[in-house]
């Protein structure tokens, strides 16, 4: 482990308690950290059937088997591993194909396999223009915007406040900077985004979420990088809209952009005194992309293998990447958006995990982060006479001998009860 971040660790002073309530002295002790404050994420995508069942009939967005045929507790394995926050999919075109028969039960199911595992849940998207149910497009057309918006204000209720307490983190709004000028199919959402504007589009994400669950985090979300979505944000921020945080997506299907590019991507949204989140991270370990592709959607070729030397690429790229953004103070989320290579977006080879379920060198890298350098191992460490006891590490929750406890930014004290007094320390105890 290592504690060269500031920003990002902490130091608390325990006073460890026995069943008595007297202060443990001079006792032999583990301390060991259970999880990051930090949210290292990725989209449970392939969880939806596994844990929620098979896909009803005539619902497009079947996520399938389990990669490489793997069973659930090994892909669980895989991905709770490194992870503890989910993104699942809640598109409006496979979450209400057909109109009032939503598939709540399956994503309720599956969202809370991943909360009674200790993992933060999030919700993709509330309001975005693309993968919409077709009877809403048509209900556009015979019933006029107006039904839509309604029917668009009802879906942000319904999702926000029906999901309240197990998914508690959205994308309100996705991808709003393109949306009225959205050329690639026709859909209703658009048609809505270009008579009423961007900001009524964000305001009212944002406004009817905020109003059915006030304890939501609600992230404004976007690829676009450019001063483009700046301008919304500002345009936003002056019309009164609350944000939580912004959402900035780094597909890298051409190759890793540098640490200098991130850098300077993160200082210019940093300005605005919110978190970010990195909501949509993905690097190939196949060939690349070719540079003169401006739409990635327009990228689509039968096969695109992962090879050893692109592993190799892949595995550097995702250490530099993460390195840059654990780094920089305003970042507080980062979602890989990926696990195995099957099913993955574009049939690009950007997950961590082969399609037969074997672990690529990127998997070994960011472990090496999360679970290496970004962490406290089961610790040996001894109480003072007055039974205290210094930790420092990385922000998160820890154990002391079993009993929770937690290390926040800054300096903080803690009262540890434990359940066993134990024997006093007989002799010299290693501190890792």
């Amino acid at each position: 482990m290592t504690t060269s971040l500031p920003h990002r660790t902490g130091e608390v002073a325990l006073t460890l308690l026995g069943p008595d309530d007297r202060p443990l002295a001079d006792r032999a002790v583990t301390v060991a950290q259970t999880r990051h404050a930090f949210a290292f994420g990725n989209i449970g995508f392939d969880f939806v059937d596994l844990v929620g069942g098979p896909t009803p009939e005539g619902v497009d967005g079947d996520f399938g088997d389990a990669p490489g045929g793997l069973d659930l507790d090994r892909l669980g394995e895989l991905w709770l591993n490194l992870f503890n926050t989910a993104t699942l999919p809640f598109y409006w075109g496979g979450y209400e194909p057909r109109r009032g028969r939503p598939d709540a039960e399956r994503l309720t199911r599956t969202a809370r396999w991943f909360a009674e595992r200790g993992v933060t849940v999030k919700g993709h998207p509330l309001v975005w223009h693309t993968v919409q149910p077709p009877w809403l497009l048509e209900l556009a057309r015979t019933e006029g915007l107006d039904e839509v918006e309604r029917l668009q204000r009802a879906r942000i209720r319904d999702l926000a406040g029906g999901f309240a307490g197990l998914v508690d983190t959205w994308d309100a709004i996705n991808e709003a900077v393109i949306m009225p000028v959205f050329a690639n199919g026709d859909n209703a959402v658009t048609r809505l985004a270009r008579a009423r504007g961007r900001i009524h589009m964000v305001r009212m994400a944002f406004e009817e979420a905020r109003a059915a669950n006030p304890a939501a985090t609600l992230v404004l979300n976007d690829f676009d990088l450019s001063s483009a979505y700046e301008c919304l944000i500002e345009g936003v921020l002056e019309a009164g809209v609350r944000i939580d945080a912004i959402g900035l997506q780094t597909h890298m299907h051409q190759g890793y952009r540098g640490e200098e590019y991130t850098r300077d991507v993160l200082d210019r949204f940093a300005r605005y005194g919110l978190p970010l989140h990195l909501t949509e991270t993905t690097l190939v370990s196949g060939h690349l992309m070719p540079p003169e592709i401006e739409d990635l959607n327009d990228y689509q070729i039968p096969e695109w293998p992962s090879t050893p030397e692109g592993e190799a690429r892949q595995a550097d790229d995702v250490a530099r990447h993460y390195r840059t953004l654990f780094a920089h103070p305003a970042v507080q989320a980062v979602n890989y958006w990926g696990l195995t290579d099957q099913g993955a977006w574009l049939g690009a080879p950007a997950g961590l995990v082969r399609s037969d379920g074997t672990r690529k060198p990127s998997y070994d890298a960011l472990e090496g982060l999360i679970k290496g350098e970004w962490w406290l191992p089961p610790t040996g460490m001894r109480t003072g006479p007055d039974g205290t006891l210094t930790v420092r590490g990385f922000h998160g929750d820890y154990t002391v001998d079993g009993a929770p406890f937690n290390i926040a930014p800054g300096r903080t004290t803690r009262t540890v009860r434990t359940s066993d007094a134990g024997p006093p320390a007989a002799g010299p105890i290693v501190i890792g």
